[in-house]
């Protein structure tokens, strides 16, 4: 017997660019899982803005939380002695009920802009946890301000700080009629 016999033949060490590639590989696979988790775990809470007539034509999952934006119907707000308020949310093509308990914006009320956070409920009543007003006379959320424009709906002139880049040409100012109290 020889003496590379009784030794074994001895194994190859691996290259320092074979150990850089095996790490960059393992590297890489942590970073795709992390975005994938990271993703899944996010899936749940991203909420999109959709307009009444959005969600009456596609109803979303009753466990789907979706923001409805519009304006608030003219008199449809109910408020109930329990703290509960029933509202309706329009684009002036189809309007959505809307249950909330708590207290609203002090900018709240009828005509106004109005976005909601939520779930549809079985009923069809729009289940409310989040109400957003408009914070002043000029603003209303662009993505309401489109969704009217898109609807020929929209009375009056978008401000300067509103990004409206895909709406259509805006429509004549016209004031709607207020009713009496």
């Amino acid at each position: 017997m020889t003496i590379s016999q009784t030794m074994g033949s001895r194994p190859k060490r691996m290259g320092r660019k074979q150990r850089r590639l095996i790490i960059i590989a393992l590297a890489g696979t942590v970073l795709v899982a992390a975005v994938a988790l990271i993703l899944v775990a996010m899936s749940g809470s991203i909420t999109f803005f959709s307009s009444p007539s959005e969600v009456l034509a596609n109803p979303p999952a009753q466990d789907q939380r979706i923001r409805l934006g519009g304006l608030v119907a003219v008199n449809t707000v109910e408020r109930h002695d329990d703290g509960v308020i029933v509202f309706g949310v329009t684009d002036m093509a189809a309007t959505v009920q809307v249950q909330y308990q708590g207290i609203v914006p002090d900018l709240f009320r009828e005509g106004q802009g109005v976005v909601t956070e939520g779930t549809l409920g079985p009923n069809g009543v729009f289940m409310a946890d989040t109400v957003l007003a408009k914070h002043d006379e000029a603003y209303m959320p662009a993505e309401v301000v489109n969704a009217l424009r898109e609807q020929g709906e929209w009375y009056g002139d978008v401000p300067a700080n509103m990004d409206t880049t895909n709406a259509p040409a805006p429509t004549p100012a016209v004031t709607p009629a207020t009713p009496a109290p």
